[in-house]
């Protein structure tokens, strides 16, 4: 047998091995630094980080949620913080109660669920355009206003594009000039986007929640750039949704945890419309109580706020790429509750990004 001689390492021979260290301690180095996604942290008093809380001992009902510049958490019965809730360069801007979880909207378009006993954030979704939107940028007079102007405007917008619908499986419905959206608050799940027709825009500052619906109004412009009659979307996820006629002008009021009060102008009578019937009140008198889907609850409505028409209910129909006068609907996944068919205005937008 013939022996070599023992192999003298030399610095060429090292550098490979170096290379490869390196490369691996930078790779654990970045792991161990990784951000949180979405900017998340969650904080106790004094800043330090939040501690696990048992979430059979507290709940949304023991503590007072604010939102500024995050979503801030007290202890009802002492006023101590008990935790803080904030995203690195974002500013939360109004916040909602979807059964037992919060849902907080901030400024640069992302909408979250909290858990308020644990302090858990459950989900993040994104909705295109709704940044923009809450900012106001490009519009007449943008670049004359303050910052506390922005700044309101933004809150204001916010409070008008977020809703949540109690009844029976909490949901999230968030409304842009240009896309409503609807959530499922379980785990985030899109259920719906639609997008209005031609030359059509929902409007966010008419748009009216109950336990049960959205009502999403939308105006509409002819060719020669005048207004002319829109509609009134119902947007619902546990069964279809409806479309109501309406003028460019029409008004929605709720009236308790079902019903809306709809107003037309002063030609077209008032009526009262039931989301969770999805059907229009009849008045008491009126010719057509003895043939109602509906009759008034508890006293007689005003024979005056007689429905003039009923709404048309909305069938499920596929998403499409370009809108149209049919509505689309596009369900997340194929499984489990199916949305409901959104109003005959909408077409499929672009999907809602996930974590």
């Amino acid at each position: 047998m013939s022996w070599k001689p023992l192999r003298v390492l030399t610095p060429r021979s090292i550098l490979p091995a170096l290379a490869v260290m390196l490369v691996l301690a930078a790779g654990a180095a970045a792991h161990a630094n990784k951000p949180v996604p979405f900017g998340d942290r969650v904080a106790g008093p004094g800043d330090a980080e939040a501690t696990p809380v048992n979430s059979q001992s507290l709940s949304a009902a023991d503590l007072e949620l604010k939102v500024g510049p995050g979503l801030e958490a007290y202890h009802r019965q002492t006023g101590e913080q008990a935790w803080s809730y904030r995203r690195e360069g974002a500013t939360a801007l109004y916040l909602a109660m979807a059964g037992e979880n919060a849902i907080v909207l901030w400024d640069d378009g992302l909408v979250t669920s909290v858990r308020p006993g644990d302090h858990e954030v459950r989900w993040h979704r994104a909705v295109p355009g709704l940044a923009d939107w809450l900012r106001g940028d490009g519009e007449p007079g943008a670049d004359k206003r303050t910052d506390e102007q922005r700044k309101q405007l933004a809150q204001e917008r916010a409070a008008a594009a977020l809703h949540t619908v109690q009844k029976d499986s909490p949901w999230v419905a968030v409304v842009t000039p240009n896309l409503t959206t609807g959530l499922r608050d379980l785990d985030g799940d899109l259920r719906y986007n639609s997008k209005p027709p031609g030359n059509c825009v929902y409007d966010p500052m008419r748009t009216v929640g109950t336990d049960y619906a959205v009502l999403v109004p939308r105006s509409c412009l002819g060719g020669n750039g005048q207004p002319v009659s829109g509609g009134i979307t119902g947007y619902r996820l546990d069964s279809t949704g409806w479309a109501l006629n309406a003028g460019p002008a029409v008004q929605i009021k709720a009236l308790d945890g079902s019903r809306v009060l709809i107003s037309d102008g002063p030609i077209v009578p008032p009526k009262v419309f039931d989301t969770k019937a999805a059907a229009p009140e009849v008045a008491c008198g009126s010719p057509s109580a003895p043939f109602a889907a509906l009759h008034p609850q508890g006293a007689c409505a005003d024979p005056a706020g007689t429905p003039t028409a009923d709404a048309t209910p909305i069938a499920p129909a596929p998403a499409t790429d370009q809108p149209s006068a049919q509505p689309s609907v596009q369900p997340s996944r194929p499984a489990g509750d199916q949305p409901s068919a959104p109003a005959a205005d909408q077409s499929s937008a672009p999907a809602i990004d996930q974590p």
